[in-house]
C-alpha cells in the first residue's frame, strides 16, 4: 500500500469501521485529515501515492493522510458515501467536514499548492 520502506507517523490505513474515529473525529480534534480513496488495480493511484506521501511528510503533522483501499472489506460503502466515482479521489476533512477534493494523479508541487490553499 505504501512505498517500500516508508514508515511515517503521518500516514495510516483506515477502513469503514474506524473511519468515523480516525478521520471525522480526528479532523474535529484539530488535525486536518487527507483521505486517499484508492485501489490496488488503479495505475493513477500508484502514481499519486509517492507524491502524497512526500508532501504529507514534508508538512510534518500539519495534515495526516488516511489511505482507504476501496476494494477491501466494506470500504466501497465509504467511497459511495462520499461520491468518489473515480480513483484516486482525495478529500480533505477539517472540523469533521469536507473542505476540498480532487481526483486523478497530481505532481508534488500541485499538491503543495492545493493544500496551502485549502489549509489556509
Amino acid at each position: 500500500m505504501f512505498l517500500p520502506g516508508h514508515d511515517s507517523p503521518h500516514i495510516f490505513a483506515v477502513d469503514l469501521p474506524d473511519f468515523e474515529a480516525k478521520v471525522i473525529q480526528a479532523s474535529k480534534d484539530g488535525t486536518p485529515v487527507l483521505v486517499d480513496f484508492w485501489a490496488d488495480w488503479c495505475g493513477p493511484c500508484h502514481g499519486l501515492a509517492p507524491h502524497l506521501q512526500r508532501v504529507v511528510d514534508e508538512l510534518e503533522g500539519a495534515v495526516v493522510l488516511a489511505k482507504v483501499e476501496v476494494d477491501e472489506g466494506e470500504n466501497m460503502k465509504l467511497a459511495g458515501r462520499y461520491q468518489a466515482r473515480g480513483f484516486p479521489t482525495v478529500i480533505l476533512f477539517r472540523d469533521g467536514e469536507e473542505h476540498g477534493r480532487f481526483a486523478g494523479a497530481r505532481a508534488s508541487h500541485w499538491l503543495r499548492e492545493w493544500l496551502d490553499e485549502h489549509l489556509a
